[in-house]
């Protein structure tokens, strides 16, 4: 199971330990000088060292204060006596993880290495996961903040964000759903004069007209049902920073008239109050719409759309740059494995060629969507073809063919989505063996969640009542 090495001058002890310890499966060595220990570690490091404190020659503080110079991911435990426990506390603070007090059963030793061994494990999958993140960073690839990629159209758009963030102008990043304009505007504002300042993000979409207009201009106490006490808007919290308005184009006409008079004016005014205030603010605004067809069709005000429109930036869409595909999924795979599946290190040859075919009408948030439920499911320390969701491996896998994107029978995102969600409940329901509050667990959602999931997708009959825990 594991190599260790055990260090002790005390003969009885030390064949003790090794006997303790290679009957739970370890390959054990064992050697009854400090300097021995040193010389067997500079041969093949050891995934724990077990060493004695008190030792002629080397002590265990001079072993452990030497091992951790040769290996800083050195895990060592010492031995002390009853009456050396302060010097015991010495040897951790050079390093040593833990120590243990003789006389001590073998189960105590046991549970001791294996708190260790779990220490060196985790360890190692760290210092792995740091290696392959920095390898993908210094690859030949443009990775500013979170936007990756070394494709053409990638590096034309970092040159531009970059030369734009210098500037206080307007900008409006246009580009489909799930290209990144929200990492470009906090590139923007990263990059920009105004980056000790605050960042703030509003989703327009997300908040009906009423409040849309209380959360950016703020409101006095009274001003409406509900209103008990004086909120500021996000216009005077972004003050002296920048100020991200997502789905501009989602705002209703209202909204943007008063919109449009702060950009103009530089001042607010809050809901129910009479005062305005001065606002230092730079606006960056974002939007998957075309407004020039919502300017024609009279559903925004060319005004306001000009006095957004200052600086235009154009994301391009994963299928304009298929070169970066794998970047993309090496970098997310760096991302989330960590937190949701540390063995795996990378995508191997067959993941990639799937991937490649894809035509990503989801765009970057469909490959990461993509990426974090293969690693839900992977069981080895490569992402395969086999671990990705079967639309993209099936013969009717939507793919790109003379750079346009041809989706299989046409079907719309929503219902490849709605797919790619029952796929992944199918799977997470069979690795839990149907057990619903560990399928949940797998999928990251409330039990209620998951019962009506499983009711929409026929896997339960309607109605079906909760299970007692």
């Amino acid at each position: 199971m594991a190599r260790i090495l055990v260090i002790d001058d005390h003969d009885t002890l030390r064949e003790g330990m090794a006997v303790t310890l290679t009957r739970a499966g370890h390959t054990v060595s064992a050697v009854r000088s400090g300097q021995d220990g040193l010389a067997a570690y500079r041969k093949a490091p050891f995934d724990l060292v077990v060493t004695d404190l008190k030792m002629d020659g080397m002590d265990g503080i001079e072993v452990t204060k030497s091992l951790k110079a040769l290996d800083a991911g050195a895990v060592v435990m010492v031995v002390t006596a009853f009456g050396t426990i302060e010097t015991a506390v010495q040897a951790m603070q050079q390093g040593a993880y833990d120590f243990i007090t003789k006389p001590f059963p073998p189960e105590v030793l046991r549970a001791k290495v294996d708190k260790g061994l779990e220490l060196a494990s985790t360890r190692k999958q760290v210092e792995r996961l740091t290696a392959r993140t920095a390898a993908h960073d210094t690859d030949a690839a443009l990775t500013h903040g979170s936007l990756v990629g070394d494709s053409e159209p990638m590096q034309r758009l970092v040159s531009q964000v970059l030369k734009v963030a210098q500037s206080d102008a307007t900008v409006l990043v246009r580009g489909e759903s799930g290209t990144g304009k929200e990492l470009v505007a906090r590139m923007l504002h990263q990059r920009s004069p105004r980056r000790d300042g605050p960042f703030i993000v509003v989703h327009c979409a997300a908040l009906a007209e009423t409040l849309l207009e209380s959360e950016l201009f703020g409101h006095e106490r009274g001003a409406f049902t509900g209103a008990v006490k004086r909120k500021l808007g996000r216009f005077e919290l972004a003050d002296g920073g920048t100020l991200f308005l997502d789905e501009i184009g989602e705002i209703p006409a209202s909204v943007q008239t008063k919109l449009l008079r702060v950009l103009q004016e530089k001042e607010i005014q809050r809901v129910g109050g009479e005062d305005t205030f001065k606002v230092d603010v730079r606006v960056v605004s974002a939007t998957h719409r075309d407004l020039q067809a919502e300017v024609k069709a009279g559903r925004f005000r060319e005004d306001l759309y000009y006095r957004l429109h200052i600086v235009p930036v154009v994301l391009p869409p994963l299928r304009e740059r298929p070169e970066d595909i794998s970047l993309l999924a090496r970098h997310f795979v760096a991302k989330h494995a960590m937190r949701v599946n540390r063995r795996v290190m990378g995508l191997d040859d067959s993941a990639l060629r799937a991937l490649a075919r894809h035509a990503w009408p989801g765009n970057v948030r469909e490959l990461e969507n993509v990426i974090e439920q293969a690693l839900v499911f992977a069981e080895g320390e490569q992402l395969t073809d086999l671990d990705l969701p079967s639309h993209l491996t099936a013969s009717g896998t939507p793919r790109v063919e003379a750079g346009l994107p041809v989706l299989q029978g046409d079907r719309p995102l929503p219902d490849i989505l709605e797919d790619l969600e029952r796929q992944l409940i199918a799977r997470a329901y069979e690795k839990a063996s149907g057990v619903k509050t560990e399928t949940a667990r797998l999928l990251g959602i409330k039990t209620s969640a998951l019962y009506y999931k499983l009711e929409k997708y026929g896997f339960l009959p309607k109605g079906t009542p909760p299970e007692e825990s």
